[in-house]
């Protein structure tokens, strides 16, 4: 038989025609991430040099933090779920993520870093992509099972494209949403989202910042126990992170139900810490920071504490943004520092501690590994595989998104997906 006439019959047969389905529905929902993220970094960099040069903007975080958190309250609990949300979707169905959940958490992220609070841009990026994706899979008519496969394809174009990771973003979107387990039939929508999403980013004229590539480290014995220590404390500074952040959440919900409210005592917060640290480092991204902790001396031993601190506030508090880039603050520094303390190197260090803390907090440690090979090099692999899965491990059950589900086991020892939320974990974005 031909061979043309064997791909025409394949493309024909129900599983070729389902493959085509994938390839295209995933181009679709990665160009809409793509926009997305690039009229969203377009604008962070905007704000950010803003913000920058007026510090004025920072006196005004409390005002708005009143007008963000009336408009939050006024849209309602469907745009404030967040990443949960989305990953509640995933896994039960239920209505259409409300498509004004894209430009609402991409405005509210980029207020937040307009007027100094410290917060990322991975949850906003996510949640943009999943919601435009809901509405693709909602337009196209799709199943049930190719809409969860579409929100997962949504969730991996929108971190890949605003990282300029894609194999990162495409491990993502399938990790996150069960840990432990990938979720393999969503890995073609995935991977085309996340691939056309970060090349229509940099179509788009986005630049991402350049990470030095790391020499490589022979893994030998000494080096694992050093690795050993080093996940630890890791996982340690995470838990403190995730722990910090739900206790001041709780007390705020406690003390100040209104949400405007708790995002003013937070941003008031924050304008008080920022004040006595008597630095703009902590503020916004601190992308500058994570690029000096691959240099000799890098930041002081103390820094990664202050950007938790920032971070635990102005998230608790209801601020939108995510925890990716002050997580890579937070870990990159501390990664420095035990760097320096082990005798490991710096650069390594800093890449290593950077991926291993946001994987120990969201347990995801197979993207946050190929995310640090993306933006470091291949030297990087063993070292930051091995931190990233040991530091996951020793986190237990806690973990950012309360949506996330984790395999558990019946009385009978059958498998069980429990959503986090189910352990008692605080909701995270």
């Amino acid at each position: 038989m031909p061979l043309h006439v064997s791909e025409a019959r394949a493309a024909t047969s129900p599983a070729g025609r389902l493959i085509l389905r994938w390839i295209a529905l995933g181009a679709v929902v990665g160009a809409a991430c793509g926009c997305s993220s690039a009229s969203f970094l377009w604008l962070l960099e905007l704000v950010t040099s803003t913000r920058r040069a007026h510090d004025a903007w920072v006196w005004a975080l409390p005002i708005a933090g009143l007008a963000l958190g009336a408009a939050l309250e006024r849209l309602g609990p469907s745009v404030e779920g967040g990443t949960s949300l989305i990953l509640d979707r995933a896994h039960d169905g239920g209505a259409q993520v409300p498509v004004a959940m894209a430009p609402v958490v991409l405005l509210g992220s980029v207020a937040t870093h307009l007027f100094g609070g410290s917060a990322g841009r991975e949850g906003a990026a996510v949640q943009a992509g999943a919601a435009l994706a809901d509405s693709i899979a909602h337009r196209a008519r799709a199943t049930p099972a190719l809409r969860r496969q579409l929100l997962v394809a949504g969730v991996a174009g929108g971190f890949g494209s605003v990282f300029g990771t894609p194999l990162a973003g495409a491990i993502f979107g399938l990790e996150i949403v069960v840990r432990r387990r990938l979720r393999v039939r969503a890995i073609v929508p995935a991977l085309v989202a996340s691939l056309v999403g970060d090349w229509v980013t940099r179509r788009l004229g986005i630049t991402h910042a350049a990470y030095p590539a790391v020499a490589p480290l022979l893994l030998d014995a000494r080096a694992l126990e050093r690795w050993a220590v080093f996940a630890a404390v890791v996982a340690a500074a995470a838990a403190l992170f995730l722990e910090l952040r739900g206790a001041l959440a709780r007390a705020g919900a406690r003390l100040l139900p209104r949400l405007p409210l708790r995002m003013c005592a937070g941003a008031i917060a924050v304008v008080a810490l920022w004040r006595l640290a008597g630095t703009d480092a902590y503020l916004g991204l601190g992308v500058p920071t994570i690029l000096a902790a691959f240099e000799p001396p890098g930041p002081g031993a103390g820094e990664w504490a202050w950007k938790l601190v920032f971070t635990a506030v102005t998230l608790g508090a209801g601020f939108l943004g995510g925890e990716v880039t002050p997580l890579f603050f937070v870990g990159a520094t501390l990664g420095g520092a035990l760097a320096r303390g082990l005798g490991l190197p710096v650069d390594l260090g800093a890449g290593v501690g950077m991926a291993a803390l946001f994987a120990a907090a969201s347990g995801t440690p197979l993207a946050l590994s190929m995310l640090a090979v993306e933006l470091l090099g291949v030297a990087a692999m063993p070292h930051v595989l091995l931190v990233c899965i040991a530091a996951t491990l020793l986190m237990g059950k806690r973990g950012l998104y309360s949506g996330q589900r984790i395999v558990t086991h019946d009385a009978r020892g059958h498998d069980l997906a429990v959503p986090l939320r189910a352990l008692d974990q605080p909701r995270g974005r």
